[in-house]
């Protein structure tokens, strides 16, 4: 094993909030007028919304410029263990959000690629959670390499595979539809703006192919590997979908093909939503998912573990400090896996093996 440049045994940083805001209409009635996210653009819409409107506001607090949070840096761990018969050992990887530097650096940590960025890991198995782009810097680089992996671990006789996303499907509306008006449910709105108000990125577009929208497309929306039921946000709205899981990825993928642009606005509203297992009920809900798909856990990105706790900042300005990112956050009575380490917001892209050991 040899470790990457600079790294060395367990260290505690710093680390500042990268652009993670969100947009002022969260909080306000009315248009869009008064977003602060950078690069935003003012859509029509309806003068109010109703309660429960859920298609762009991402249901997070504001996080200041000066709020930090603290990360700690593990060592490297040793490559990925081989399996001598049989599938590989099982990883998941949470939201990427256009960070590529940070995810080689995780998939290296791992032992999944080589210092090359070339698959390393054998009959492992990978499988990315969703959300490929907007916020950071190089969200068509991340496809890139994930459509590349997956040929190169299949080569090798493992898998790299990837679930389907809100921010997938809001990607593939601002490409679609741009500013065709939507039916919203509180007037209208476009992919477009939408796709802007939540860190779309002007590089994606512009680099942005007919065979990224072909991939994006086809990918599956739940999935259920090893007792572990693998879907991308944390609600039940797959539910509304259908009753297995190869109802749900038809329904899904038909949905996206027949390129109604209310009906495809009106998939990623819902796979929009959040914290559907966090609060009381919680472990419930996950069970509905759990009776009608399978499995014995449901392991999920979407939702930043920083807001799951609530641990993001303080109201009263004593203490800037946010949580330590340690690694995925288990909670709803043990039934929920969290990976989104909030690397947006100067957490940690998260890579980890399943099934998760104490």
């Amino acid at each position: 094993m040899t470790q990457g440049a600079g790294q060395g045994p367990e260290v505690e940083r710093t680390a500042t909030v990268r652009d993670f805001r969100v947009p002022a209409y969260v909080h306000e009635t009315g248009p869009y007028a008064h977003s602060t996210h950078p690069g935003d653009v003012v859509p029509p819409v309806a003068d109010t919304y109703p309660e429960g409107y859920t298609p762009t506001q991402r249901d997070l607090p504001v996080i200041n410029r000066g709020d930090t949070v603290q990360v700690t840096v593990e060592p490297e761990p040793a490559p990925a263990p081989q399996s001598a018969t049989g599938p590989g050992p099982l990883y998941v990887v949470g939201d990427v959000h256009g960070y590529l530097d940070e995810l080689v650096a995780a998939l290296q940590e791992q032992g999944l690629i080589d210092a090359a960025g070339q698959w390393c890991a054998g009959t492992a198995r990978l499988w990315f959670l969703g959300d490929f782009t907007d916020r950071g810097p190089d969200g068509i680089g991340v496809i890139d390499l994930v459509m590349r992996l997956s040929a190169e671990a299949a080569a090798a006789g493992g898998y790299c595979k990837a679930l389907l996303g809100n921010h997938e499907l809001l990607l593939l509306g601002a490409k679609r539809f741009g500013d065709t008006p939507v039916n919203s449910g509180a007037g209208t709105a476009t992919f477009q703006a939408a796709w802007l108000l939540n860190g779309g990125q002007k590089t994606d577009m512009d680099r942005l192919q007919d065979h990224h929208l072909q991939w994006m497309s086809r990918l599956d929306a739940v999935e259920e590997v090893d007792g572990h039921l693998l879907l991308h946000s944390d609600t039940t709205a797959y539910l509304d979908y259908g009753r297995s899981i190869e109802e749900v990825n038809d329904t899904v993928r038909e949905t996206i093909t027949r390129n109604d642009a209310d009906e495809v606005w009106d998939l990623f509203r819902k796979f929009t939503k959040r914290f559907s297992f966090r609060d009381e009920g919680g472990a419930d809900a996950v069970r509905s998912l759990l009776d009608t798909y399978g499995g014995t856990r449901v392991v999920h990105g979407h939702s930043p573990i920083p807001y799951l706790l609530g641990e993001v900042g303080s109201e009263d300005g004593e203490d800037d400090r946010g949580p330590v990112i340690e690694g995925p956050h288990v909670y709803a009575d043990g039934l929920a896996i969290a990976m989104d380490g909030g690397v947006t917001m100067a957490g940690k892209l998260l890579v980890r093996q399943l099934p998760l050991h104490a």
